[in-house]
């Protein structure tokens, strides 16, 4: 592993959809998309979790909550 490498030694989530709706949520909450949070918040609260679908949301949730976000470009040239 390299000094600057993003992996890490978890194991792969045990539910890979829950996985991809805690990414979805994830971007959803950065971009301040409320209505996809809200959405994704009523199909869990629906569905119902298991601790296994829970770790794996948050396992999905928190691989790109991670990553920081990109610096916006600037809106003159003056600094």
């Amino acid at each position: 592993m390299g000094l600057f490498s993003r992996k890490t030694n978890d194991s792969s989530p045990s539910n890979p959809a829950m996985a991809e709706l805690g990414r979805e949520y994830a971007i959803a909450q950065r971009h301040g998309d409320r209505k996809k949070v809200r959405e994704i918040n009523r199909k869990l609260g629906a569905n119902g979790m298991s601790d296994t679908d829970r770790n794996s949301f948050d396992q999905g949730r928190r691989s790109y909550a991670d990553l920081p976000p990109v610096p916006g470009f600037r809106r003159n040239r003056r600094r």
